[in-house]
């Protein structure tokens, strides 16, 4: 039976912190070739691999090419990941099939973390996770990310779930499969865009050597992902009311033109892009960036205890 490794593709760089033990940060890929316009793109996968760099720990871009689980994309792959068209985004149902095709492969926060897991990366920064759907009630549409944190023993750093989402459902979700979320140096729930939500956490944390021992205790444990919630920076957080009337007005564009499942979510945020002529994507880039930071922070703290 051909085992896990033959898939995986971790460069040398990613290889060698990980066998001495070394901070590691995986950074997911669908952001690069889904998730943000062209430079934007490419400008924030770079800003967020310096700004791992410039906190001691070493960033590892997951995407997949050429049937292998890229575990740290060079600058050429990241490129041609920005521009390229029909990227799959890889969630775990996606993974075998793009390995199998030797397909482009973005990916999702999901696919990330099942990736890292493989590659034993306990840590990742991305922007905002996946969650239930406005409407999900009928429609069912709850995002594969909730399912992955219950299931993978990996930290995600995030400023929340995307605001497009119903975010009180979304919590309940993690409560009901046992996902802890923490409000890092906060006491609501961060709405992405947005520093609040208005939804009380129950768990806060305020310093890195508390947080390294939790995701210590929780892996010795048996338990498995962790989500902390850090908010945007203040000086980049956008106005909740008009936010909120671009999301509803990007929802109905959508439900009419039958966009649903994975396109969803790249749609609206770009409808949201183009409603506040491009506030939201500096919003998001300040997101990024900072999540990066911490997550680099957190992986440090947890390697030298």
């Amino acid at each position: 039976m051909q085992e896990i490794s033959s898939y995986l593709d971790i460069v040398p760089e990613v290889r060698m912190a990980l066998e001495a033990g070394r901070a590691v940060v995986a950074l997911e890929s669908t952001v690069i070739a889904h998730g943000l316009p062209y430079p934007a793109n490419i400008e924030i996968a770079h800003a967020m691999e310096a700004t791992i760099r410039a906190e001691g720990a070493v960033p590892a871009t997951i995407g997949i090419h050429d049937g292998k689980i890229i575990i740290g994309m060079n600058e050429d792959e990241i490129e041609l990941l920005a521009i390229m068209e029909h990227v799959r985004k890889v969630s775990r149902r996606d993974l075998a099939f793009t390995l199998a095709t030797g397909d482009w492969g973005a990916t999702t926060v999901a696919g990330t973390m099942l990736c890292a897991h493989m590659a034993g990366i306990r840590f990742f920064a991305t922007g905002g996770i996946g969650g239930v759907h406005r409407g999900a009630e009928t429609s069912m549409d709850i995002s594969a990310d909730l399912q992955e944190l219950s299931q993978t023993p990996v930290l995600v750093t995030c400023a929340g779930a995307k605001s497009i989402l119903d975010l009180n459902l979304t919590l309940e979700y993690l409560e009901t499969h046992g996902v802890p979320v923490i409000g890092w140096q906060c006491d609501e729930f961060p709405a992405f865009y947005v520093a609040q939500s208005g939804l009380p956490l129950s768990q806060r944390l305020d310093d890195v050597a508390t947080l390294a021992r939790l995701a210590r205790i929780q892996w010795q444990c048996g338990l498995h992902g962790i989500i902390v919630a850090c908010p945007i920076p203040s000086e980049h957080a956008m106005e909740a009311a008009p936010l909120e009337q671009a999301i509803e007005a990007a929802l109905r564009n959508a439900q009419q033109q039958g966009i649903r499942g994975a396109a969803l979510t790249p749609y609206v945020l770009s409808q949201v892009a183009q409603t506040t002529t491009g506030e939201s994507i500096e919003a998001n880039k300040a997101l990024l960036i900072n999540n990066a930071r911490w997550a680099a922070r957190f992986a440090q703290a947890y390697a030298t205890q």
